[in-house]
Order: structure tokens, then sequence, then C-alpha cells
């Protein structure tokens, strides 16, 4: 596993990702960002293997994927394939979402997540805070 600083082009990856987040990506983050979501700590663009996370938690050890629509076509289905197995690789597992459900149930989403990252086997039950979270409708 790579130290942080280790691989400095990474660093500046990661930063540019983050400067240049897709809208639904901004829109997702700010309901994952300052532990929102059931006090878990996601970041955004977390390298793992060859990849840059969108959004990960290394606690829950979930990675969340945003897809939009060119993810439908047969050359980005073998590649996000490709991706999960080495996220997989990697302990994480995938947690993945279109663009169209953080635009449109952004409620849903979280609520799906959140039962998903509950679902990680060595993790304990989270907190009592996701009612209050997820409870909120945009």
């Amino acid at each position: 596993m790579l130290r942080r600083g280790e691989q400095p082009w990474r660093t500046t990856r990661a930063r540019a990702l983050r400067e240049n987040q897709t809208s639904a990506e901004a829109k997702l983050w700010q309901r994952l960002r300052n532990r929102q979501l059931c006090g878990l700590k996601f970041v955004r663009q977390l390298p793992i293997a060859d990849y840059f996370a969108d959004f990960a938690c290394r606690e829950a050890q979930v990675v969340v994927e945003i897809d939009g629509v060119t993810h439908a076509t047969v050359s980005e289905t073998l590649s996000d394939t490709a991706r999960e197995l080495a996220l997989r690789q990697e302990g994480y597992r995938v947690f993945r979402v279109s663009n169209t459900d953080v635009y449109d149930n952004i409620v849903g989403v979280l609520e799906a997540l959140a039962a998903f990252a509950a679902a990680a086997p060595h993790l304990n039950p989270l907190p009592q805070r996701v009612k209050s979270t997820l409870g909120e409708r945009e």
C-alpha cells in the first residue's frame, strides 16, 4: 500500500478531479461531507489501485461510483467491471448509482447507501444519526 505523498502525480490528479467534479458528484458530496451520513467519513477522488474512487469511506470499505449515461455502453460496462474487480481486490465494496438517481432521488440514494455501508461485516452498528440525516427532503 502506498503512503501519502509517495506518488505526487496521484495527489495532483486527485486534486484536479475534485476541482472538476460533475454536478451529480457535487450534489452527493454536499450530503456526504463532514460525516453527515451515519457519522461515516467519506473522501473524494481517493486513489485506490490504478483508479480514483468518486467517493470512498475507508471505515466501511465502501466506494461510491456515480455513473453517467456513457456507462451503458458495452466498452464502459467492461471498463466498470475491471474497475470494480480491482477495487474489490483492495478490500472495497462498490456502490453504484446513476446521475439520474442523484438528481431525482437523493434521499433514496442516501438511504440505500446507509444500508449498504451498514452491511459491512467488520463495522459496529451505525450511530442513530441516520434518521436526522435522511429525514430531509429536497
